[in-house]
């Protein structure tokens, strides 16, 4: 049993922070806080992507010394998820900047971040 869960343990920190990144977006009223569980969710999607894509054993894909004789694909690891999930970065970094920008456009104009009061605001 135990031995089960630490051969699976990234799926379960993934899980663990999925639930605490939900509960940020859902749970809080505070834009800022709001954002932070955000970016934690983010990061548990790529560790998920990450950690489903590890292969034991595997080796990069680059044939040494031109040789092309009969290659074994299975012993290469697929850097398509590495890949995509550096992307996924970038994009996360890119939405968080402008996501910061908004936070301080209404924190100036409500002086605050907190919804009750922005939504009361605009009523």
């Amino acid at each position: 049993m135990f031995d089960d869960f630490l051969a699976r343990y990234a799926y379960w920190l993934t899980t663990v922070l999925m639930v605490i990144g939900l509960y940020g977006m859902l749970g809080k009223r505070n834009l800022m806080k709001k954002l932070i569980g955000m970016n934690i969710f983010q990061s548990a999607i790529i560790l998920f992507f990450i950690a489903g894509s590890v292969k034991e054993g595997a080796t990069v894909p680059i044939i040494q010394g031109g040789h092309h004789e009969a290659i074994d694909v299975a012993a290469y690891a697929n850097p398509l998820p590495h890949v995509l999930m550096l992307t996924a970065i970038v994009v996360s970094v890119a939405i968080t900047g402008v996501a910061l920008a908004f936070l301080i456009a209404m924190y100036k104009r409500h002086g605050s971040l907190e919804e009750p009061t922005i939504l009361g605001d605009m009523q």
